[in-house]
C-alpha cells in the first residue's frame, strides 16, 4: 500500500485524515487520551511538510445524527494542546463550516471536522448512500490519509469508500499496526506466547482458531476462564458461563493438545458473593469454586505462572483483561500481566480495547510496552486472517 511518502510535495495541498479519536468522555473530560496521542505524530508530520489538515473521525456511536454528546469539540482542544498549536473546529462534517476550512486554511495548519457519524451515510449499509457521502467528503480534500487503524475493519464512507474517490496513502499509525501485526502472524520469534482474556469465549473464537497453529503457548484468564473450567468438568458458581461454548471449549482443549500447544488455564481464582468493589474477596483453588460465589480475577499461583511464561518468551500478544482490572480488588491480575510484558526480551504487544485501558488505569508508561494497539477490535479480526476493507482498498488503490 503506499505510504506519505508517495505522495510527493505536499505544501499547500489539502489533507484528509481519518484519524481514530475515539475516547472515553466522563460529560466532556477525556478519561483516556491515547488515541489522540497515537494520532500525532503522522499529523505532525503532514504540517510540518505544509499540508493543510482535515481531520474526520468518530466518537461513541450516534444513531446518524448529531448528538452533543458525542462531539468532538473536547477532543479537538486537546489535540490543539498535544500539537502545542491551534486546531480549527468545524460544528459540521460536510457542510458550510467544514467547507469554510477546507477554502481558509493556510499551509501547516489544521481542522477537526464534527463527528462524522452524525451523517447517516457513514455507516450506511447501502453503497450508493455510503459513497454518495464519501463524494461531499471528497470535495474538502486533495488527497486522503488513513490512520485511523482503530477502524479499519469497518466498510463506512471515511474509512473505505473515500480512499475509491482521492489519491490514498496509509498514515504512519496504520503501517506501524500493520508491521506489528504481521510478525504476529507471519514471523513472530519463539517463543511464541498468546495471552487471551476477557468477558467471553465467544467473542475470541475465531482468534483462537487462528492462533492455536501459531502460537507455542495460548494463556486463557478473564471471565472466558469459567467455560473452559466448566469444559473440564469444574463447577463454577455464579461465574460468568457461556454454556452454550462448553462444548467448543472443549474442542480447543483437544486441539491445543494434538498441536502441542501449551493451552494454559489458571489454578486458582478470586472469587467474591457479587460483582460490587465492595464485595468480600477470597482465593480458591479452580476445584473447589463455592456455588454462591462468581470468580472475578485469576489467583496470585495462576498470576505468577502466567507472569513466568511471558517473561521467557520472545513474542506476546496480549488481548483482555485478567479480571475485573476496574475494581481494586479484583486488578492483581491483570496488573500482574502487564507487568510481565514490560519485561519481555522481544515483542511485547497490548491488543487495544480493554487491555490498553487497563495498563493506563493501573499507571503503566505505554512506552514500558513493545507497542499498544489503537484497535482491539481491528486487531483481533487481523489475527483471525480476515480481510479488512480499510487495509484491503490502500492496497488495491495502490
Amino acid at each position: 500500500m503506499k505510504t506519505i511518502d508517495d505522495l510527493g510535495l505536499l505544501a499547500g495541498t489539502k489533507v484528509l485524515v481519518r484519524s481514530d479519536l475515539n475516547v472515553p468522555l466522563d460529560g466532556t473530560t477525556i478519561t483516556d487520551d491515547g488515541r489522540i496521542r497515537a494520532s500525532v505524530p503522522t499529523l505532525r508530520r503532514l504540517l510540518d511538510a505544509g499540508a493543510r489538515v482535515l481531520v474526520v473521525a468518530h466518537l461513541g456511536r450516534p444513531k446518524g445524527e448529531p448528538d452533543p454528546k458525542s462531539s468532538l469539540e473536547p477532543v479537538s482542544a486537546r489535540l490543539a494542546e498535544l500539537l502545542g498549536q491551534p486546531v480549527r473546529f468545524a460544528h459540521d462534517t460536510v457542510g458550510p463550516e467544514a467547507k469554510a476550512a477546507s477554502e481558509q486554511l493556510g499551509d501547516g495548519e489544521i481542522a477537526v471536522l464534527e463527528n462524522v457519524r452524525f451523517n447517516a451515510g457513514e455507516t450506511s449499509k447501502d453503497d450508493a448512500v455510503r459513497g454518495a457521502f464519501a463524494d461531499q467528503l471528497a470535495t474538502l480534500a486533495d488527497v486522503f490519509v488513513s490512520d485511523g487503524f482503530g477502524v479499519v475493519h469497518r466498510k463506512q464512507a471515511s474509512v473505505y469508500d473515500i480512499a475509491r474517490r482521492l489519491p490514498a496513502a496509509a498514515g504512519g499509525l496504520v503501517q506501524a499496526e500493520v508491521e506489528v501485526l504481521r510478525q504476529l502472524t507471519t514471523q513472530s520469534a519463539r517463543p511464541y506466547t498468546v495471552v487471551l482474556g476477557g468477558s467471553k469465549v465467544s467473542d475470541k473464537l475465531a482468534v483462537i482458531d487462528n492462533l492455536l497453529t501459531k502460537a507455542d503457548t495460548l494463556v486463557i484468564g478473564g471471565g472466558m476462564l469459567f467455560t473452559f473450567l466448566a469444559a473440564h468438568g469444574h463447577s463454577v458458581g455464579t461465574s460468568l458461563l457461556e454454556e452454550d461454548q462448553i462444548p467448543r471449549a472443549a474442542e480447543y482443549l483437544a486441539k491445543a493438545q494434538e498441536l502441542g500447544v501449551n493451552l494454559v488455564l489458571p489454578t486458582d481464582v478470586v472469587v467474591a458473593p457479587k460483582f460490587a468493589a465492595d464485595a468480600t474477596p477470597t482465593i480458591v483453588n479452580v476445584d473447589a469454586i463455592p456455588s454462591d460465589q462468581m470468580g472475578l480475577d485469576i489467583g496470585p499461583e495462576s498470576a505468577q505462572a502466567f507472569a513466568n511464561i511471558i517473561r521467557e518468551s520472545s513474542t506476546v500478544f496480549w488481548n483482555g483483561p485478567m479480571g475485573v482490572f476496574e475494581m481494586a480488588a479484583f486488578a492483581e491480575g491483570t496488573r500482574t500481566v502487564a507487568q510481565a510484558l514490560t519485561e519481555v526480551d522481544g515483542l511485547s504487544v497490548v491488543g487495544g480495547g480493554d487491555s490498553a485501558a487497563a495498563v493506563r488505569l493501573l499507571g503503566f508508561d505505554d512506552t514500558a510496552f513493545g507497542h499498544i494497539s489503537t484497535g482491539g477490535g481491528a486487531s483481533l479480526e487481523y489475527l483471525e486472517g480476515k480481510e479488512l476493507p480499510g487495509l484491503a482498498v490502500l492496497e488495491e488503490t495502490s
